[in-house]
């Protein structure tokens, strides 16, 4: 706008003022000055627009009252007066103001302006003409004249600084609207905002700032929405100098851009709209704390409870994602942080952060692998809905992390959301339905090898799962039900954490007992051992040690703490007295000037893991009680989400386990009433339990409880004669544990059950067969004699050596239970029966124990079909070949009896863990490895796993690698723990098994051709198979050990048939591969070895001094093969079901008359094959147990039973398939046998000469063995070439 001209006052420029008012000059006092102000400013206040005679009247008085006098007076009140005057004339003459000098109107603002500042005092007597001042420029907009000034700019700041500056919260709102007004009218009605004047905005909205005046940083805030249109422009221009140019200098408020750019999201994020992009250029900077500055910003941009910011700028929210896999750990981190919010504020936005949280949950970083899980389970907790499947996929993957602390985590992580949801149902049984993986993958993780994962299963149990703190029904409620929901493998997990606090209370109460006896060097040592093995049992075994050493040292000071320790372990300790006892013996231990006592932490680990917290009297009486509210119908199982049969059923497995750990508190006759009435249920699992509790249990029945012993008696006796085989073998042992006349008892079930034995129905067989076999273990010296002439008239003769009735020729190999034939059951138990019978003699007197392996061994060489006729179906076949390997087994357990197990025998129950069918292999397996961990199998059977290398099913060979090395570790540690154990080493030093190894490698079935390239590659998978885990750590010069000790075995002969040339070619061809392996994986296998190996005689023949064996039986070319690898071109060995090959090779056969006729889908012989890693994995990866029993594969229903699949059989299924070379039984002729051959009964061609024939009878054969003897086809004795096949058991 244009100035108007200066305009001329009336008259003679003589000043007119109001009527009543003097004239004002500095020569009166300033009380008189205020005096006469006050009624000027009272006419003006009076005056409005349209007066334009007082106008002109007053407009000498309007530019006095602009002068130096009045602009520059010290007195306050009069400069207040003066501005309220000015203000008015702004009003009167708008829009012309009366003075138009520039520099005037400058003057008279900033003077203005200053008044202004009274507004900060509302307590002040002139506050009312402050805020008359404010409301009257707010009005009429009056600053808006200064637009035209050049340096309009500074009146604007110094307006802006001074309302910021005085508004507080004793302004009412009509101050904050007027403020609001004049600062809004200046931003808007302007050309635009200069930086300085949006500093003096922005500054207010910095954190520092905010803190200190919260009203003007809402004035500032409120001005920001209202100008948003006008000022977004300033605003962009601001950051784009600053982020984009770099240009600081810009603003003093250059480093606060971040802070900034919050807040004014925050107030309206249109304020932003051009500021965003330039923050996706900042992301990708070069420096990584810059990213990181602006990935903190973003995170709280993108997590803002009501921003939508990643809807609406997706290029920004993608690129945002992307520096959660940024190189800068900082920032990744910041990334995970961030997830927390965003899940919590935008579930929407959950599936864009999955995949990226995957990806970080496997981060190398532990701080962010650990961070993944806290965000996961901090928006869990809040509501389990802001977190899918996935997200709780990757908390439960850490579970199984390297790092302590993340597992740690994880698993507090699920057990409080298990608890919140599960165990307190705050959202549902949806929500329960969920999460309720959780229970069972908590207690998998009692698997793991590392004590600290026990301890905190331990702990999440005690205080999540079945919280200890509860009333016991309570508690005892949430047992039952969780232990009904558990699955197979939690249940065994559980189980076995009871187990092992169940031995640590034990090892505590043998070191309490050593500190009874008198002090001695023996009682030291063994009070020594004794804290070893409670150390092993606690985090940091190291320290542990220490820690339990000084712990023994305070118990022998302390008598007062070892009764409370006495107490504590005792069996009739309640829980409520547990927990008094910890208290006592933790207050003891404590000692106030320690902050932290890493000693008594370490005691608190042991105590908790020996404290009944649980289990007690009153506990097993509520769980009892809970069982027959489940009996009766009265529970509330299907509330909890079971059945009721289910619910019985594991609530007696419950109270099976508890009463081998806590066995003194079953004893009442409430609980027993309770158990005979479940022996009386339908349900065979209930009644087995319930007997086996009882067995448990019932030591002091007799004599306490006579009432519940009349009532047991018979029970037992009919469940022994007339229940399942489980049922019975419960029923011997129970009666034979409980009662004092146990010998009455159990002729009263043997007699009668030995002259009912009759083959003919051989459904009522099975459950006496099981109660005469353990009736014969438990009490031989009173049973053996009857039953050998039961053994040698019934069992063989009448029994294994008949076949009454024909199985089904269906081909498969396997079938369920249920579909076994009862014949076959029968035989199966009748093997038992035989072991149970020669364990329970333990001598072998009179050689039954002979004619028993050699009748054991006739059933493996005839593939199960003991009389060869045929009858007998395949999967049956499988059944009888896993009991006579199972038998030989378990009688080599006994020493008497290893020690007559001759080396073909060995053999032959050895390769049953390469038998055709993959149940019998995989059973084997586990029944080996259970006997080997417990170091009942003598070390020899340990070399059996080598063969398990060419299983072609790749989870059997990971299967059989795991025992492996279990088993040595197992043997490690007792050779550790036991200092007798040196003395044993021949038999404890895994390093020996390399001896049985080899020579059972060189009696290999499939070993025939000593220089044929690949069965010595075969033979190089075996050895590679154990040498690598036993080669893993070269401890006390084990390498150059091995080494020797097959040195040592080239320097003597095959103790099996050492006149046999070829024999003993093998041998020494495979002790040269077995020497090329060990080169070839270890350089310190030259070292020189001190110790002398030494081998197995009965392997091995002693070694002659002038025989010097110096031979290399692997040329040159053969070991370049070996070590590069050449195309396999034939299959290992031809099974029925799939062809058996050695690991990473690939699967195929070629294509012959035999094979056409057994699989007619067989593959085409590949033209080349690659001998790379990646076609190993893809080979292995493809291999299943359905493809391996292809014929029958197994699966698993809901009950968890097997059933049979569709089969998918050849075009020959429904006649009998064509036989094929077995693995695990040797061939029956050593002729070529041609296809035709083949299909009427014969054998392939292969090895093992004639290694497992029949032989011929004694004439002193005894009569045992006189009643066995095997009849052959025509056309096996054709193949035999007259050679007679019958069995002598006595031999």
């Amino acid at each position: 706008m244009e100035f108007p001209q200066q305009q001329k006052p009336t008259g003679d420029g003589k000043i007119v003022y109001p009527p009543g008012v003097k004239e004002i000059t500095d020569k009166i006092s300033n009380d008189e000055v205020v005096k006469r102000l006050k009624m000027v400013v009272k006419t003006y206040m009076d005056m409005d627009q349209d007066s334009e005679e007082e106008k002109q009247q007053y407009l000498g008085l309007a530019l006095h009252l602009a002068s130096e006098f009045f602009l520059r007076n010290p007195n306050k009140d009069v400069r207040l007066l003066v501005a309220c005057c000015l203000a008015d004339i702004f009003r009167i003459y708008a829009p012309e103001a009366p003075y138009t000098s520039h520099d005037k109107l400058k003057d008279i603002f900033l003077f203005i302006t200053r008044q202004l500042k009274g507004l900060e005092d509302t307590k002040s007597p002139q506050f009312n003409r402050y805020f008359y001042l404010l409301e009257n420029l707010a009005w009429v907009k009056s600053y808006n004249i200064c637009f035209e000034l050049e340096d309009c700019n500074e009146i604007f700041i110094q307006l802006f600084k001074t309302l910021f500056s005085v508004i507080n919260n004793s302004h009412n709102q009509k101050v904050q609207m007027h403020m609001m007004d004049l600062m809004s009218s200046i931003i808007m009605e302007g050309d635009g905002v200069t930086q300085e004047l949006l500093d003096t905005i922005l500054i207010n909205l910095i954190p520092a700032h905010k803190n200190l005046n919260k009203q003007a940083y809402d004035l500032a805030k409120t001005l920001l929405k209202r100008t948003v249109q006008t000022i977004e422009t300033c605003i962009a221009n601001f950051f784009n100098q600053v982020l984009v140019m770099g240009k600081s200098s810009v603003s003093d408020l250059s480093e606060h851009v971040f802070d900034l750019i919050q807040e004014l999201f925050a107030i309206d994020p249109m304020l932003l709209t051009s500021v965003m992009p330039q923050l996706e250029f900042k992301l990708k900077s070069n420096d990584g704390e810059e990213r990181l500055a602006v990935v903190r910003l973003l995170a709280k941009l993108f997590g803002a409870k009501d921003s939508e910011l990643a809807s609406q700028n997706r290029p920004l929210w993608q690129c945002f994602l992307g520096r959660f896999n940024d190189i800068h750990v900082p920032v990744r981190l910041e990334c995970v942080k961030f997830a927390s919010h965003c899940l919590m504020n935008h579930p929407d936005l959950a599936r864009d952060l999955t995949e990226y949280l995957k990806v970080r949950s496997h981060d190398p970083e532990e701080a962010i692998r650990h961070d993944v899980i806290v965000t996961i389970i901090n928006a869990g907790k809040k509501d389990l809905n802001l977190v899918n499947d996935q997200l709780l996929g990757f908390v439960r993957e850490r579970t199984l992390d390297k790092r302590w602390r993340v597992r740690k985590e994880a698993m507090m992580g699920l057990a409080q959301l298990f608890k919140k949801y599960c165990l307190h149902h705050e959202a549902g049984k949806e929500s329960a339905l969920k999460i309720s993986w959780i229970k069972d993958k908590l207690l998998h993780i009692y698997y793991q090898n590392s004590i600290d994962d026990k301890l905190l299963v331990e702990k999440i149990f005690a205080q999540y799962m079945v919280p200890h703190n509860l009333d016991t029904e309570e508690k005892m409620k949430c047992l039952y039900y969780l232990y009904a929901c558990l699955d197979s493998n939690a249940v065994k997990a559980l189980n076995e954490m009871w187990k092992c606090q169940n031995m640590l209370r034990s090892l505590v109460k043998e070191l309490l007992d050593l500190h009874k006896l008198p002090v001695s060097e023996a009682n030291n040592t063994a009070m020594f051992g004794k804290l070893m093995s409670i150390a092993k049992n606690l985090p940091d075994a190291g320290k542990a040690q220490d820690f339990m050493k000084k712990f023994n040292q305070v118990l022998g000071e302390d008598e007062k703490l070892r009764l409370q320790l006495e107490t504590l372990i005792s069996p009739t300790c309640s829980c409520k007295q547990a927990e008094l006892c910890v208290r006592e013996i933790t207050r003891k231990l404590t000692f106030p000037k320690q902050p932290t006592n890493p000693f008594l932490e370490m005691v608190k680990f042991l105590l908790e893991r020996i404290a009944p917290v649980h289990i007690d009297s009153e506990a097993i009486s509520a769980l009892v009680n809970l069982l027959n509210k489940s009996i009766e119908g009265t529970a509330d199982d299907d509330e909890e989400g079971v059945t009721p049969d289910t619910a019985i059923r594991s609530g007696l497995e419950l109270l099976k386990v508890l009463s081998f750990t806590h066995p003194t508190a079953f004893h009442s006759a409430e609980t027993y009433e309770s158990l005979l009435q479940c022996l009386k249920m339908e349900d065979d699992k209930v009644a087995e339990a319930a007997i086996q509790i009882f067995r448990n249990t019932g030591q002091k029945i007799e004599t306490e409880l006579q009432q519940i012993r009349s009532t047991l008696i018979p029970v037992l006796h009919q469940k022994a004669k007339r229940g399942t085989p489980h049922q019975a073998k419960q029923a011997v042992h129970c009666i034979h544990a409980i009662f004092n006349n146990k010998e009455v008892q159990l002729a009263q079930i043997f007699e009668p059950l030995s002259r009912s034995l009759n083959a003919d129905v051989p459904e009522q067989l099975i459950t006496p067969l099981v109660s005469l076999g353990h009736i014969s273990m438990l009490a031989p010296d009173q049973f053996a004699s009857p039953m050998k002439s039961i053994v040698a008239n019934f069992i063989v003769k009448d029994l294994l050596m008949n076949d009454r009735s024909v199985g089904n020729k269906n081909g498969k190999l396997w079938t369920t239970d249920e579909e076994v034939s009862p014949e076959v059951l029968a035989k199966v138990q009748a093997t038992k029966l035989l072991v149970r019978w020669l364990l329970g003699m333990k001598n072998n007197q009179s050689k039954s124990a002979n004619s028993t392996l050699r009748l054991l061994s006739a059933m493996l060489v005839s593939e199960g079909d003991l009389t060869e006729q045929k009858k007998i179906s395949k999967s049956d076949m499988s059944r009888l070949r896993l009991a006579a390997g199972g038998a030989i087994m378990k009688l080599a357990q006994e020493p008497c009896y290893h020690d007559i197990i001759t080396p073909e025998q060995f053999q032959l129950c050895g390769l049953v863990i390469n038998d055709e069918c993959y149940q019998v292999r995989q059973i084997f397996a586990q029944k080996l490895h259970l006997a080997l961990v417990k170091l009942m199998l003598p070390l020899e059977y340990l070399a059996v796993f080598s063969l398990c290398a060419k299983d072609p099913v790749k989870e059997r060979r990971a299967h059989a690698r795991q025992c492996l090395l279990k088993n040595i570790s197992v043997r490690r540690e007792y050779i550790k723990q036991n200092p007798l154990a040196q003395e044993k080493l021949v038999s404890l030093l895994p390093e020996y098994v390399v001896p049985y190894m080899i020579h059972l490698l060189a009696h290999d079935p499939d070993f025939t051709k000593p220089q044929d390239y690949e069965q010595l590659k075969d033979i190089k998978e075996c050895l590679w198979f154990m040498l690598e885990v036993l080669m893993t750590k070269n401890e006390n010069n084990s390498h150059a050990f091995l080494r020797k000790m097959v040195e040592n075995i080239k320097q003597t002969k095959d103790a099996q048939c050492p006149d046999d040339t070829k024999a003993n070619e093998k041998l020494y061809v495979v002790c040269d591969v077995a020497l090329f392996v060990i080169a070839n994986k270890s350089t310190a296998c030259h070292l020189e070895c001190p110790k002398d190996p030494v081998l197995p005689t009965k392997f091995f023949t002693m070694q002659d001094k002038d025989f010097k064996n110096d031979k290399d039986y692997l040329p040159a070319d053969m070991r370049q093969m070996l070590l590069t690898g050449k195309p396999k071109t034939a299959p290992v060995l031809a099974t029925v079901n799939k062809p058996l090959t050695v690991p990473g090779r690939r699967i195929f056969k070629t294509t012959t008359a035999s094979d056409t006729a057994s699989n007619a889908s067989t593959n085409s012989p590949l033209s080349s094959a690659t001998n790379n890693k990646n076609s190993n994995a893809a080979t292995e990866s493809s291999e299943s147990r359905a493809q391996e029993n292809n014929e029958n594969p197994v699966i698993n229903n809901e009950d968890g039973k097997k059933e049979e699949a569709a089969q998918n059989m050849t075009p020959d299924a429904t006649t009998e398939a064509t036989p094929a070379k077995r693995r695990g039984r040797p061939p029956r002729s050593t002729a070529a046998a041609s296809p035709a051959a083949e299909k009427e009964g014969g054998a392939p061609a292969g090895g093992g000469g004639g290694r497992g024939r029949k032989r011929a009878a004694d004439a002193n054969s005894n009569p045992l063995a006189e009643s066995i003897s095997i009849k052959m086809s025509k056309q096996q004795q054709k193949n035999d070439d007259g050679t007679k096949r019958q069995i002598d058991l006595q031999r």
